[in-house]
């Protein structure tokens, strides 16, 4: 399964990957999706993926940690530290993956329409060599899932 088209990846610069998705929910709920635990277990990872690790400080200074498990038992683990919240429009942390190299900083910023709530989420990595093998781990594929997953869900919470 590939990118179905709503989610939009850019490359702005040699450091920077963009992704931008629309949701049909008020950004309130597509933030809260974002910050809470319990609404994370339900949504976060590719399909067929789901977090056996969910720790989340969401507070600035706070941070996080993530273990996706895939269905073949396969383990992906990540970390970051909170840098700024704005709740509902922005928040900006730190993130790293266990098995890639370097840090990036993602700053996500929803922006509510009509309704419906724009995402827009870069990840600023150290150097290109960083950034392009993060593209080359199938990224925008496990993001693309992930978040249609989300809408998913915020189509149920929004009901």
């Amino acid at each position: 399964m590939r990118n179905t088209g709503t989610l939009q990846v850019t490359t702005p610069s040699d450091c920077e990957i963009v992704l931008t998705r629309v949701f049909n929910a008020p950004r309130h709920l597509v933030f809260e999706a974002f910050s809470k635990p319990e609404l994370l277990k339900r949504w976060f990872g590719p399909h067929g993926w789901s977090l056996s690790v969910c720790e989340v400080d969401f507070r600035v200074g706070g941070g996080f940690r993530f273990v996706m498990q895939g269905p073949d038992g396969s383990q992906m683990g990540m970390r970051g530290t909170y840098k700024e919240i704005a709740p509902p429009e922005r928040s900006v942390h730190m993130e790293s993956f266990d098995d890639f190299p370097g840090e990036s900083q993602v700053t996500a910023v929803f922006v509510e329409k009509d309704g419906r709530t724009t995402l827009t989420a870069t990840a600023l990595y150290p150097s290109k060599e960083v950034r392009d093998a993060v593209i080359q781990s199938g990224m925008e594929h496990g993001a693309a899932e992930t978040y249609d997953r989300l809408a998913a869900l915020l189509e149920t919470e929004a009901a």
